[in-house]
Parts: structure tokens; C-alpha cells; sequence
């Protein structure tokens, strides 16, 4: 592979640096920007297996409430996000739901679970 430079905001902390990489492929070479220690994990994770922690809705019948937020339990794959969404489009939950109750279990084989953000009775 040909050596690339990405800039990336990193979310490992509150700071939010503003980085440069320079890598070749999944490798860095040099890594510009970064504060802390954080920003060197949080760019190898981003180059080879980038996730993200997604929040959505689900409909719920039985309830004053039409939608109950929900969230996954930890990230998934940043190129699942899509099509997790699109699955929990077609989730329906029948009240009484207590934060935290799983909703979704093994998301899209991922073996993270959808969990209830609140509670909806």
C-alpha cells in the first residue's frame, strides 16, 4: 500500500484533537496532534476497526409514549450503523419496558444488544 495521511477528530476524551496520520494502511508511520496517550489507541482502532455507540428509537404499543429511546450496549462496526438502523425500524415493543431491559439481543449477529434507554409503562 502507498503511504495516505487521514485527519481525524479524536473522541477519546473531552479535549477532541484535531490529528494527522500518517499511515500505510492500518500501520502508522507518524501521528501529529494528539495530547494524549488516548489519541495513539483511538487512531489504530479508527484505521482498522472503527465503531461507533449508536442511539435510536423503537415503536412501543401500550404506552403514552409512541417511541422508547434505545441504545446499543457497546459500539458496533461503524459500516453496521446503517443497517442497524434500518433493523430497528421494524422493532415494535409492547408496554411496560424498564431502562436497561434488552430489546434487541445479538444485534445483526454483532453480539451487542439493544437496550432500553428509559423506562415506558
Amino acid at each position: 500500500m502507498a503511504r495516505e495521511t487521514t485527519e481525524m477528530i479524536c473522541i477519546s476524551c473531552p479535549v477532541g484533537c484535531t490529528m494527522r496520520v500518517s499511515h500505510d494502511g492500518t500501520e502508522i508511520i507518524e501521528l501529529e496532534g494528539n495530547t494524549c496517550k488516548r489519541g495513539v489507541e483511538y487512531a489504530k482502532a479508527e484505521l482498522s476497526d472503527p465503531r461507533r455507540m449508536v442511539t435510536s428509537t423503537v415503536r412501543v404499543r401500550g404506552a403514552s409514549h409512541t417511541l422508547l429511546p434505545v441504545y446499543t450496549a457497546s459500539p458496533i462496526p461503524k459500516p453496521l450503523i446503517f443497517g442497524l438502523l434500518a433493523e430497528l425500524r421494524t422493532v415494535e415493543v409492547q408496554a411496560p419496558v424498564e431502562a436497561g431491559q434488552v430489546i434487541v439481543e445479538d444485534a445483526l449477529g454483532t453480539g451487542v444488544n439493544i437496550l432500553a434507554s428509559r423506562r415506558v409503562g
